[in-house]
């Protein structure tokens, strides 16, 4: 019994292991169920009483002199990097790493974000599960109000006051509540409506409306601010027309096309051949819901306006089907401008 534990300290003593996985073969070899420091102390079992003690203190010398020198190289190659024990050639080019991309929408919403602001339009945000008041009612559409079948809505089935907002005018409404005019905004965000998904539409989307709201404000600084935000989106070619249209939250109201930027104005498959395509509804923001919101319509005016990022995303970059900008497909993605 001596012998061999005499044989096994030499052993652990010259032991040096050349990486962590020599070591566990090591600690196996030794401290296992099945190792010899296990082994011999099922042999202790059997020796005579009067020598138990002093093979006993030996026993448990050994058994810790091995589990010592086992965690000391352990921690020695943990440090040197996981018991790699080949050396790292500095020398060699590092791998080539693939710079990623925005997402062709984030890129649309920030340029659009970036034109309104040029010209003093602040961003406001708010919730996207909104109550009635704010996604319909304060926005001149109570609820016998025929304008709500245009909408499919989403409604909260614990709480059928609250809904996922179908526009993003509901930011507009918090902002005229607790703001007073001159306001000067543009509310980008999700929003969400019953549809079936095809390639033109989808049951989410995303949309930027603007507000504007002084005392004097006409028609005439509507367009203005869409010509400018159409020929700085577009192109300085660009031509605008407004026609007249119908939305309950103002009066009077209009749709806006552009000049189609693929034919110029001259007809083309993504045109339909009319020369015009069009990218979003405005108008004067009707005196009720000024009133809903605590402002005084016979003091100050203002127009609104909004858009749908798909719809300029589509136009700008030429995609013919809006269930790409949701699928994630990295080849897609890939097309657009690299990320900063």
């Amino acid at each position: 019994m001596k012998s061999k534990i005499e044989e096994l300290l030499n052993e652990i003593e010259t032991f040096v292991g050349e990486s962590k996985e020599h070591v566990e073969e090591f600690r196996i070899k030794l401290l296992s169920k099945k190792g010899k420091v296990t082994e011999l102390f099922d042999e202790f079992k059997t020796i005579a009483p009067e020598m138990r003690k002093e093979v006993g203190q030996a026993l448990n010398q050994l058994k810790n002199k091995a589990q010592d020198k086992v965690n000391e190289l352990k921690e020695k190659f943990e440090e040197q990097g996981g018991g790699n024990d080949q050396q790292v050639d500095l020398t060699l080019p590092a791998e080539a790493v693939t710079v990623g991309s925005r997402h062709p929408l984030s890129l649309v919403r920030n340029q659009i974000v970036d034109i309104f602001s040029r010209i003093g339009f602040t961003v406001s945000e708010g919730p996207e599960i909104e109550d009635d008041w704010h996604n319909f009612t304060a926005l001149n559409t109570p609820a016998d109000h025929p304008a709500r079948d245009m909408q499919d809505t989403f409604y909260i089935s614990e709480n059928p006051d609250m809904v996922l907002r179908t526009q993003t005018s509901s930011v507009q409404v918090h902002i005229m509540e607790n703001s007073k005019p001159p306001i000067r905004t543009i509310s980008p965000g999700r929003v969400y409506r019953n549809e079936a998904i095809s390639a033109r539409a989808h049951c989410q989307f995303h949309q930027v409306e603007g507000l504007y709201i002084d005392k004097n404000v006409s028609f005439a600084d509507l367009k203005q601010t869409l010509m400018y935000f159409a020929k700085e989106m577009f192109g300085e070619e660009t031509q605008i027309r407004l026609r007249p249209s119908f939305f309950p939250f103002t009066e009077i109201s209009a749709e806006m096309d552009i000049s189609c930027p693929f034919c110029k104005g001259n007809g083309c498959n993504i045109c339909k051949g009319a020369g015009w395509v069009e990218i979003l509804g405005c108008g004067m923001v009707d005196p009720a819901v000024l009133d809903n919101c605590g402002i005084d319509s016979k003091q100050y005016s203002g127009f609104a306006f909004g858009m749908g990022v798909e719809r300029i995303t589509m136009l700008k970059y030429q995609v013919k089907d809006l269930r790409l900008f949701f699928e994630n497909d990295v080849r897609f993605l890939k097309q657009f401008k690299p990320a900063l």
